[in-house]
């Protein structure tokens, strides 16, 4: 572990201009841009990974309300269009497709060689853009590896969505880092290599996995990013 932390803020510094904020702009409005989670660049530069609750509803486009993704270039605040290209709800993630010249991608990983106790980081927004577009990051281990849903003792504590994500169950990575509703999306990382092994999930994969407790925990959670690379390859990201 010891090697993984002191790597960390070279890895951190080689990263953070991949990590996005996600929202909405639209220029009348107060806030005119508004926050909803994080998300990073990957493949060709003009694509982004985040989770699929990130994203509004819907988007105002009568009053010109865009889909958006804020970031920090050269010291300035910048914002650039987005439009989703592709989305899996059963396992939260989507996929957007960003205007203007490729940002930098991170590398993708391979989540199934992932063991728990290894020591990863994840970089995101945890409160937004309250104090401006400065990403932060926490680091943690993987405490275990589980499944996404718990079956509720009684029949009254499973709700149609829990249902719905019963049919296809897989497992997610549970970790002993705190993260914050503003880092859904962000990159789940190798310390030394800043090979991205999940997305941080903070409010679909909780909601599952803490169905029965009456005080939700503070643990926090990721979902491989092998289900990312799969809708990556589907959409035309990534080859095949």
């Amino acid at each position: 572990m010891g090697s993984a932390v002191a790597a960390l803020p070279e890895t951190v510094a080689r990263i953070k201009s991949s990590i996005l904020a996600v929202g909405t702009y639209q220029r009348t409005r107060t806030p005119s841009a508004v926050f909803r989670g994080t998300g990073f660049v990957v493949g060709d530069g003009r694509h982004v990974l985040t989770n699929a609750h990130v994203l509004p509803e819907t988007v105002d486009r009568e009053h010109s309300e865009v889909l958006a993704v804020f970031f920090k270039f050269h010291g300035k605040d910048r914002l650039r269009g987005a439009k989703v290209v592709d989305m899996d709800k059963t396992y939260d993630i989507a996929v957007l497709k960003i205007a203007g010249d490729p940002l930098p991608a991170l590398s993708l990983g391979d989540s199934d060689t992932v063991r728990e106790g290894e020591n990863y980081a994840f970089t995101g927004y945890p409160i937004g853009m309250v104090l401006g577009l400065y990403p932060v990051t926490h680091r943690g281990i993987v405490a275990s590896i589980t499944p996404i849903a718990i079956p509720a003792l009684r029949a009254g504590q499973l709700n149609p969505k829990l249902l719905r994500r019963l049919h296809r169950p897989y497992r997610v990575f549970q970790l002993d880092a705190t993260a914050y509703p503003g880092n859904s999306g962000s990159p789940l990382y190798d310390p030394k290599s800043g090979k991205v092994i999940g997305i941080i999930n903070k409010v679909f994969v909780k909601e599952s996995k803490e169905n029965l407790l009456a005080k939700p925990s503070g643990i926090s959670y990721a979902v491989p990013i092998e289900y990312a690379k799969q809708l990556l390859r589907e959409s035309g990201v990534l080859g095949h």
